[in-house]
């Protein structure tokens, strides 16, 4: 009889453990963010950035030289002129504001665009990884206020491996990255 029960409790165990669902964790902004494909995508938004920003400045100049010209000469010019370079600079003003305000538009639809495959790919990546591991829940760890990873399995590496991110890459790595370009972008314009 006890060795009945004793078999009994133990299957009783051995089935509670095999039921309890299995959870995973992974920070996916480290994915996508790290991700090869974003790099790429970082590289086209800011060569498209640059050009935009370019452009821009060519409107503003041409804004400053005529206003210039405006201030100086008004004086010399017939009301018709006056009239006629006024509404001149109202145009290119007009067209400084509404460029700014449609490449800022442009700018988030492309990046919008850009960061959606790798944000797919991504998921994609995580969700085979949670199938084929039996996990129940995958939690990204950026929007959770606790988890507790000894109950948990960091999917990160298995997905950085996956994704083909570099083992030495990190986010404060890729920080520095951009500060280093931002600053040498800055320096180059001066």
């Amino acid at each position: 009889m006890k060795k009945i029960l004793l078999i009994a409790a133990s299957a009783l165990v051995a089935i509670s453990a095999a039921a309890q669902p299995k959870f995973a964790h992974v920070n996916f902004s480290e994915l996508v963010q790290l991700s090869p494909e974003a790099d790429k995508a970082r590289a086209t938004m800011a060569a498209s950035s640059k050009e935009a920003q370019e452009t821009y400045q060519a409107m503003v100049d041409e804004f400053n030289t005529k206003y210039s010209q405006y201030e100086a000469k008004a004086n010399t010019w017939t009301a018709a002129i006056r009239d006629s370079k006024t509404k001149e600079i109202q145009e290119i003003q007009q067209r400084i504001q509404e460029f700014g305000q449609t490449v800022d538009a442009e700018l988030q639809q492309q990046q919008q665009t850009l960061m959606a495959p790798i944000v797919k790919k991504a998921q994609d990546t995580v969700k085979d990884l949670a199938k084929q591991g039996g996990y129940v829940y995958v939690f990204d760890v950026g929007s959770l206020m606790y988890y507790d990873d000894t109950q948990s399995t960091d999917l990160t590496p298995l997905a950085r491996k996956a994704l083909g991110i570099a083992d030495d890459r990190t986010l404060e790595s890729l920080q520095a990255e951009l500060q280093a370009q931002q600053q040498g972008q800055t320096t180059a314009a001066n």
